[in-house]
């Protein structure tokens, strides 16, 4: 008794070949987007950077409202219309810009 499996239908062939071709596909997708987020997110948490100061000391009366920062610098925008720029490392304040409003 001679038990060969029939040969399988040429559209399941088809469809195995596609599944194999998607999911290899989607790996492929998958590391690419890992790969990315490993390059790409050192820059976000930066590294290099020196640490922020624990406080921040603005002038007295006021509050402050908005915060950026760059690799050198940072700044702190307060509710009497300033900008204020302190550096780093030191925490010194740098410069103070004052914005002026239209009328």
């Amino acid at each position: 008794m001679d038990r060969t499996p029939e040969p399988e239908p040429s559209h399941i062939r088809y469809l195995r070949i596609m599944v194999t071709v998607l999911t290899a596909t989607m790996i492929g997708g998958l590391l690419t987007i890992i790969v990315l987020i490993v390059i790409r997110f050192p820059r976000v948490i930066n590294l290099g950077r020196a640490p922020l100061p624990e406080t921040i000391e603005l002038p007295e009366g006021t509050r402050a409202t908005a915060f950026t920062q760059g690799e050198k610098w940072f700044a702190v925008v307060t509710d009497d219309d300033r900008i204020l720029v302190f550096d780093r490392e030191s925490g010194a304040l740098v410069q103070t810009v004052t914005i002026r409003r239209p009328d």
